[in-house]
């Protein structure tokens, strides 16, 4: 049983990183009006989010850019005419997909981007290239993060030779992902403890990303946060790929610090949400999302059922019941 003091205070290293754009993007493809983009950015001052991810450091080799909007791609410029030079407290990120960025040429060093952290994602396997950008974003002066991804699927060998392979590497944080929301808080507890002793050997944070496919995101956030994780993602309402994300409202207003205020983000909430799911964006807790994360599967099947309207339920569960 957590320790009641750890729930009900508050820990200062504590950081609140607002991931709305990024995994929010995957839902429309990344097209956000400028106002939107503008208006999250100043809800998150208000709110006193520590991060902005802004998006993806798309290669543009691979993407379509007439397809995707401009967080795809999160090109300084484009960063810039959001944020300005952002003399704040607000710490802008964006993410490095490993194979789908061009990190050597896209990502410029610190001091002439207003970018202030990378988010390195990779796969166990895509492990050595991974550590490669981390070192390429250290060397270039940026705070560095590494989400290792679907590691609900990992056994747990691997996925300590890999901590211990980041662990050499500078990077800053470690980061948990559920990317299949197949994960419960108990299983939290017992990676959150893998991950912490390899962080604590080598000095490292770490963080947790949720997917909220069994309804579990804040929950498993709440988990994490009581088994010692600083780093915290959350998007507005929850927005994100499939079943959505840790929503930002629940968050903020569970944390005890007093430098988080949660009345801009539902004041976002109210007046720019609506234009997203009007525009046909779609995401959040259904049943076909369910169905993935209680089989420990990718949501990509039951994406594509929710992109065909349909609701024959049954069917579908029969379908992913005899995947291989």
């Amino acid at each position: 049983m957590k320790e009641l003091s750890k729930l009900m205070d508050y820990r200062p290293d504590i950081k609140v990183i607002d991931a709305t754009l990024r995994d929010g993007g995957l839902v429309n493809d990344f097209h956000f009006s400028d106002d939107f983009v503008k208006a999250l950015y100043n809800a998150n001052l208000r709110s006193g989010v520590d991060y902005m991810e802004f998006g993806y450091k798309g290669d543009k080799e691979m993407f379509d850019v007439n397809k995707f909007g401009p967080c795809k791609f999160c090109d300084d410029d484009y960063v810039r005419s959001i944020v300005g030079e952002n003399n704040t407290d607000l710490k802008i990120a964006v993410m490095a997909d490993v194979g789908r960025c061009n990190y050597k040429n896209d990502i410029h060093d610190r001091a002439e981007s207003p970018v202030d952290l990378i988010r390195v994602a990779t796969y166990l396997h895509q492990i050595p290239t991974a550590v490669d950008m981390i070192e390429d974003a250290k060397s270039k002066g940026y705070e560095v993060s590494c989400n290792i991804m679907a590691i609900s699927t990992a056994q747990e060998s691997d996925l300590k030779v890999a901590l211990d392979i980041l662990g050499k590497s500078p990077v800053d944080v470690f980061y948990i992902v559920d990317s299949f929301g197949s994960l419960y808080p108990e299983q939290i507890a017992r990676i959150a403890a893998v991950y912490g002793e390899a962080a604590e050997k080598y000095g490292k944070k770490l963080g947790m990303h949720a997917h909220d496919n069994q309804k579990l995101a804040f929950a498993n956030t709440i988990e994490a946060v009581g088994d010692g994780v600083d780093w915290l993602d959350a998007t507005y309402a929850g927005m994100g790929r499939g079943a959505g994300n840790c929503a930002m409202e629940l968050l903020l207003g569970f944390l005890k610090n007093p430098k988080y205020n949660v009345y801009p983000v539902i004041q976002f909430i109210e007046k720019y949400i609506p234009e997203v799911r009007e525009a046909g964006a779609v995401w959040g807790y259904d049943f076909q999302y369910l169905m993935t994360g209680l089989l420990n599967q990718h949501p990509r099947t039951a994406i594509e059922f929710t992109k065909q309207g349909r609701k024959d339920y049954a069917e579908f569960y029969k379908e992913i019941l005899t995947q291989d």
